[in-house]
């Protein structure tokens, strides 16, 4: 361990200075000799600020005649000040025989810049402070070594510049110089390291786990401030610590920051609540205009979003005859809307609800005026179609195919037609026309027509056709009937 402090390194403009000899009496006031500007540089380097075609170097052995005061930077302003205190000094890691200490940047450096820091330290009760480096330091953050296990130490830290020394930025409590067992460490969840979102009413039991050996002192803040132990407890454990709410509200929702401290060690994690409900209706809403089968209607945003951001609007209509509403805009997110396909002679009223990630607003904004769709004097006139003309001459669809017939057996022959107007049906054999012979059955349904022969004998063989006709034409089919007699043999008959 050193002895005694070390030197603080001296700024550029302090280090000339020293090795300049010493000025002769000026003619003129000249500024304090602690400003930079208002000392004589040595003879070897011309001043600073005088242009060359108007001062010399001043010999050997003597200094340069003191420049006018309004010349001189310093007569533009005030001296260098110091730069504000090193801000947040904090331990970053102890160990037995090391310390080792971070620290942030002054809020305020001033014009002339910043050399570096020293850091320094002494035992807990006295105030023999020992400079930690005999350099001037640029980081902001700065190791320690070579101390005495068990000591209590005390540090800070001051920022050096043209003006001197800042206030000195020092630790909140003195560091214990030892090995320290498990540094304390959360372990976040997954679920809770974003935004957590419940519904106001329902529980709250967030289990965090964290690590730390002796054991940790564990601490929650909300939005900076203690915890209302009314409203949420706190369970700690060697191992975990848990915060429960009963029945959440709105107020409860804030950024919950935990704290856990190991000697002069800790770690802490943030946890974003955020308890939601159901938004308030819209503020205001309102009919714009009517015009032919259309209503324009306008609203604002609810007061109270419920906590979360609005996610839409639902938009109903009531015909005010019936008093019953029908919704015609669902999640829709502007605040204006145009309701067409209203019912001439019909008065409608309107209602807006909003909605959000909960669901939609338990009340709503009605208009106060009604909308009232006026009868013109339009007559409706339908639109005139030319009558189609469906009339065609007959076609058959099926034909008559040719057929095989038993001697005494029924049999029927087939065909389909269609035409318009509907055919007249005529049934020929061998050309000539078969008329009401009774033992034939001509029938003709929906366009199907069939020749029943009742029980043929040899001579009903021959060429039937079917003639269809009407007033645009006719057509024919034609088949081939053949009727078999049946062979009984001898050896038959005689049985």
């Amino acid at each position: 361990m050193p002895g005694k402090p070390a030197p603080i390194k001296k700024s550029p403009a302090k280090k000339v200075a020293a090795k300049a000899p010493e000025p002769a009496p000026a003619p003129v006031e000249a500024p304090p000799a602690e400003a930079p500007p208002a000392e004589a540089p040595p003879a070897e380097t011309p001043p600073a600020e005088a242009p060359p075609a108007e001062a010399a170097p001043a010999p050997v052995g003597e200094t340069a005649p003191a420049t006018p005061a309004e010349d001189t930077p310093a007569a533009e302003g005030s001296p260098p000040v110091p730069t504000s205190a090193p801000l947040d000094v904090s331990v970053e890691d102890v160990n037995d025989s090391s310390l080792s200490i971070k620290w942030k940047t002054p809020e305020t450096i001033g014009d002339s810049g910043l050399d570096g820091y020293t850091v320094e330290y002494c035992k807990d009760g006295t105030t023999d402070w020992v400079v930690a480096q005999e350099e001037l330091t640029p980081a902001n953050r700065c190791c320690i070594k070579n101390l005495t296990t068990g000591d209590l130490l005390l540090v800070r830290v001051v920022a050096v510049n043209a003006g001197g020394r800042s206030e000195p930025g020092t630790l909140a409590e003195p560091v214990h110089i030892r090995e320290i067992g498990d540094r304390p460490k959360i372990r976040m969840p997954r679920a809770l390291r974003t935004r957590y979102v419940k519904q106001v009413g329902e529980q709250i039991n967030l289990v965090i786990p964290f690590i730390g050996k002796p054991k940790p002192v564990v601490s929650w803040l909300k939005d900076g401030k203690p915890l209302d132990t009314k409203r949420v407890n706190i369970r700690n454990s060697d191992k975990d610590s848990i915060m429960f709410i009963r029945t959440s509200e709105r107020e409860d929702s804030g950024v919950y920051e935990m704290t856990v401290k190991v000697e002069s060690f800790e770690d802490k994690a943030t946890i974003t609540l955020q308890i939601v409900e159901r938004p308030g209706c819209p503020a205001s809403v309102k009919l714009v205009d009517s015009w032919g089968f259309n209503a324009a209607l306008e609203w604002t945003p609810p007061k109270d979003n419920g906590n979360t951001e609005i996610t839409g609007y639902t938009v109903q209509k009531a015909d005010m005859k019936t008093g019953e509403w029908f919704s015609v805009l669902e999640h829709y997110h502007r605040l204006t809307a145009t309701i067409s396909d209203l019912i001439m002679g019909n008065s409608y009223s309107f209602r807006v609800f909003a909605e959000n990630q909960v669901g939609i607003s338990e009340k709503s904004a009605v208009t106060k005026e009604v909308a009232k769709i006026q009868k013109t004097g339009i007559v409706y006139k339908p639109p005139e179609y030319p009558e189609h003309d469906f009339s065609e001459a007959p076609k058959f669809t099926t034909p008559l195919s040719d057929r095989a017939a038993t001697v005494g057996y029924t049999t029927k022959l087939l065909c389909s037609v269609r035409g318009c107007p509907k055919p007249k049906i005529e049934w020929l054999k061998n050309q000539m026309v078969i008329g009401k012979d009774p033992k034939f059955r001509q029938i003709s349904n929906q366009g199907i027509c069939s020749l029943e022969i009742r029980k043929p004998c040899s001579f009903d063989g021959g060429v039937y056709t079917c003639r269809a006709k009407n007033a645009q034409g006719e057509a024919a089919v034609s088949c081939k009937l053949e009727v078999k007699q049946v062979i009984i043999s001898d050896a038959e008959k005689g049985k």
